[in-house]
């Protein structure tokens, strides 16, 4: 009997939804500056674009992203495939309805859903709230740097870890942004 050989399912990781979001903000970013606004090596934002380019969520043979299929992975996807972890309360960076441009956002229904801060581990973070794991180690450096990725991956955490309203609410920010950057999202 002649054993065949079955590559590996092929799977996303936390931190290609940062990877995502950074080429949304950046469209094709060349790696190497590309991997110094992730807080990582050139050879991980390879990785992780082999990786969304797999996935579909970028243009195969390029750094651009796939507008639509990003969209549904982070509406409908991503609380799924990374659910949120949450643990005691901490001092750190804040995510989610935390950050003031996502927080901004939620009055009515979805308001007493974001009593809590939801903050990222960090040693030297300015706000005290439940500890929520970041997508990828790097998510608090990165927030530091870069005020318009830190309101994204704040939105995606939201959506992973909000209630139905904050979901929707977030959601449709979140997917203006996806759909029409920056500008045609006002």
């Amino acid at each position: 009997m002649v054993r065949v050989r079955v590559p590996s399912q092929p799977t996303l990781r936390p931190f290609d939804v940062a990877v995502a979001l950074r080429l949304l903000l950046e469209p094709e970013e060349r790696y190497e500056p590309l991997a110094e606004s992730l807080a990582t090596s050139t050879s991980a934002v390879h990785r992780g674009v082999a990786r969304l380019q797999g996935a579909g969520l970028l243009r195969v043979a390029s750094r651009t992203v796939a507008r639509p299929a990003l969209r549904e992975f982070l509406l409908h996807g991503v609380r799924y495939a990374f659910p949120p972890v949450r643990g005691r309360e901490i001092d750190g960076v804040p995510t989610a309805w935390s950050v003031p441009t996502v927080g901004a956002l939620l009055t009515g229904d979805a308001a007493p859903d974001v009593a809590r801060p939801l903050v990222w581990p960090d040693e030297n973070g300015t706000v005290r709230g439940e500890l929520l794991v970041p997508l990828f180690s790097g998510a608090a450096r990165v927030a530091a740097r870069d005020a318009r990725l830190h309101a994204l991956l704040a939105a995606v955490d939201a959506v992973r870890a909000g209630s139905s309203p904050v979901r929707r609410v977030v959601g449709e920010w979140l997917a203006e942004r996806v759909m029409w950057g920056e500008e045609g999202a006002g």
